[in-house]
């Protein structure tokens, strides 16, 4: 018998965060070990009277592209998938990965290499949703692989999943209704401010907001959500941080990452385990040395780290930084093929000030 909050979380995804309406095309973009899910999905959007179009892909699929695949064939950017970023009305992206260290040995060059094809298409994506021209949404479907990243049983990691999406499952729109409601005092608090200093553990980090636009996350873009982020004035970062959980990217784990920035960019990186690959994927582009995101997590029923950086950034009493590219709609300028967020987390002392003003202390806001 199928888990009854895979339906309820498909109705949250179609209904809320991207809102089909009749008529809109909305590409579902997963592995298929997500197939519950994007069923569920799939079924919500055609009695929304949407046009769903599945794009799957099986999880060896990657680790075959990286073993044979030329220089050339990495960078290619599909034609069909050019034309869904350019003409479609939402896009659902669905993480169900069965091995999340599949491509952990494959060497940092090819990776950028490939990623720098996807960024033609999310560079694309991003610019049409700052123009309100499309809508899109990324989620999880609980597997195996990610609950032994989490240490915990599956039946334990569907638990811990679903009460992150859903902390009330008989009105999960109404929660994160309010949940907006909450953030946006905080948001509208940050209005005009100016300067951030963060302050904690080995870190002590200035940078501007000048200009900025503070988003406030619920559930429209990321399921499960509760963050306000922003981009930081890209010459503006100065001081240094160090970030309390491992960095996860393209399957790589890197642990102890610490970074020095002048004037914006990094200057000096360094990591107690792969810190070549730190330093392969800082020289990936002029825009990977430079903040594209600075924001501070806000739900605190995800209370620990479990390698899923969908939860992870919104752990409750934690700040992340994303190195390179910028999310447009916050006024953010800067552009990379790689968006790399770290955390750090304040809750056993830190504090963040913003024009000489407590904002967060020990990981709960002030302004309450």
């Amino acid at each position: 018998m199928q888990d009854p909050r895979i339906g309820k979380l498909a109705d949250l995804i179609v209904s809320y965060s991207i809102n089909v309406q009749p008529g809109e095309k909305v590409v579902i973009r997963s592995l298929t070990p997500a197939e519950p899910l994007l069923n569920e999905i799939s079924a919500r959007i055609i009695r929304a009277g949407g046009y769903p179009f599945l794009a799957l892909k099986f999880p060896e699929t990657a680790e075959q592209l990286f073993e044979f695949a030329s220089d050339e064939q990495l960078s290619h950017v599909s034609d069909v998938e050019q034309f869904v970023v350019d003409t479609f009305d939402g896009v659902i992206l669905v993480r169900g990965e069965n091995n999340t260290r599949a491509l952990g040995n494959v060497p940092a060059r090819k990776l950028m290499l490939a990623q720098q094809a996807e960024a033609v298409l999310m560079q694309k994506v991003m610019q049409r949703a700052a123009a309100g021209k499309i809508k899109w949404v990324s989620t999880l479907f609980p597997t195996n692989a990610y609950a032994q990243d989490a240490a915990m049983s599956l039946r334990e990691y569907e638990d811990f999943v679903y009460r992150a999406c859903m902390p009330d499952q008989n009105d999960p729109v109404g929660y994160w209704r309010g949940v907006e409601h909450k953030q946006a005092r905080i948001v509208d608090w940050l209005k005009g401010k100016k300067q951030v200093r963060l302050l904690g553990a080995d870190t002590d980090l200035q940078l501007s907001i000048d200009g900025r636009r503070f988003m406030n996350s619920c559930c429209k873009n990321n399921v499960p959500d509760g963050e306000i982020f922003t981009g930081p004035v890209e010459s503006s970062v100065n001081g240094h941080v160090s970030f309390s959980y491992p960095a996860i990217y393209n399957g790589h784990e890197l642990a102890g990452v610490r970074l020095w920035f002048e004037n914006g960019r990094v200057v000096r990186a360094e990591a107690d385990k792969n810190e070549q690959f730190l330093h392969a994927a800082l020289d990936t582009d002029a825009g990977a040395r430079y903040l594209g995101e600075f924001a501070i997590g806000t739900n605190y029923g995800i209370d620990r780290f479990t390698g899923q950086i969908l939860f992870d950034e919104k752990i409750g009493g934690s700040f992340h930084l994303a190195l390179g590219n910028s999310y447009p709609i916050t006024g953010g300028q800067n552009k990379s093929v790689i968006h790399w967020d770290l955390i750090c987390d304040l809750r056993s002392g830190g504090s963040i000030d913003v024009d000489g003003e407590r904002l967060y202390q020990n990981g709960k806001f002030m302004l309450e």
